[in-house]
């Protein structure tokens, strides 16, 4: 069995069992798509496609499962190769960054300078808005990943991974009423006069 084979499979699946179609997109001769096909259907001992004389009309049941896992396993052969891609680009290319302005201004500084020491080969692009347009621009392939305090996980198609945890805290002087308040709500906060706040 041969990707090829496989390849060839698929590309007739696609274009609606017409042998001299698929041959036509993948640049080859219809014979050669005929005999890779009637090999692979002796190699598996099974009859993938139905025929009336050298027209091709329908897929067999066991073909339909056939042709199910070639299309996951040459899904798979491309993922491999972009493994390697991936691993051979590592150290060039860019990396773009959707963010808040507080992220871009007061967390990410420290962590940018370690990145940018241990990959100079690498541009990182920056671009800040509001959670929404975070997520919006990962979305649309605008950013590669997004940070962002809220609203990346209201959308489903994004994967979310906690990084760090946020804290609010109330600053006030000491002796300041809100220390009898305990605990301390928002609510609590509301209920003061106007000028103790």
């Amino acid at each position: 069995m041969k990707l090829q084979q496989l390849r060839y499979l698929v590309e007739v699946e696609r274009r609606g069992l017409s042998i001299s179609a698929a041959a036509e997109a993948l640049f080859t001769s219809q014979p050669g798509v005929s005999k890779q096909i009637a090999l692979l259907e002796e190699e598996l001992g099974v009859t993938i496609f139905e025929r009336s004389g050298k027209r091709l009309t329908a897929v067999t049941a066991p073909g339909r499962i056939v042709l199910a896992m070639a299309g996951r396993m040459l899904g798979e052969a491309q993922n491999m190769k972009r493994v390697g891609a991936d691993y051979a680009a590592e150290s060039s290319g860019m990396l773009s960054i959707a963010t808040t302005h507080t992220q871009a201004r007061y967390t990410l500084p420290p962590v940018i300078q370690r990145f940018v020491q241990g990959h100079p080969a690498i541009r990182l692009h920056i671009q800040q808005g509001s959670p929404l347009q975070v997520a919006d621009w990962v979305l649309d392939g605008s950013a590669d990943l997004g940070i962002a305090t809220e609203a990346l996980d209201r959308h489903a198609e994004l994967l979310t991974l906690p990084c760090f945890q946020w804290a609010h805290l109330v600053v006030a002087p000491h002796g300041h009423p809100l220390q009898e308040r305990q605990p301390l709500t928002l609510a609590g906060t509301g209920r003061l006069p106007a000028d103790y706040l």
